[in-house]
């Protein structure tokens, strides 16, 4: 694939695409960290979800931004995954999960858009690979 068109996925709505993963990384990553310095031992599994997250969607702002089509397809499956493995399991055993996280409830604290986000993604990168 020609630079060109590896760069067209950050193009147009990528750019949106982008800037939400990256507003994502900012969210999830602020509130991991603060939650892992002051309040760790409460709910450790929650917060190093969060960490684990703000991870997630900072790899794909990048991999959207330099146009790594295949780095993001495998990130956006990895969220895709961690949002209905992890939201699932907080809503099947809320006990497990004292406080939320990024994709706690399918991210309920989010507006649910941590769950509609992925499927976005996947929508535009394989949309534009045709």
């Amino acid at each position: 694939m020609s630079g060109d068109a590896s760069r067209a996925i950050g193009s147009g709505p990528g750019r949106a695409l982008i800037a939400v993963y990256g507003l994502f990384s900012l969210a999830a990553g602020a509130r991991a960290g603060v939650q892992i310095a002051t309040r760790f031992a409460e709910a450790p599994l929650a917060y190093a979800l969060s960490a684990f997250a703000a991870a997630v969607y900072i790899l794909l702002t990048v991999a959207l931004w330099r146009g790594a089509r295949r780095l993001a397809l495998v990130a956006l499956g990895v969220e895709l995954a961690g949002v209905l493995i992890v939201g699932t399991a907080s809503v099947v055993d809320p006990a497990a999960f004292p406080d939320e996280t990024v994709w706690s409830a399918y991210g309920r604290g989010y507006l649910f858009i941590p769950l509609v986000l992925p499927f976005v993604g996947l929508y535009w990168l394989l949309r534009r690979r045709r």
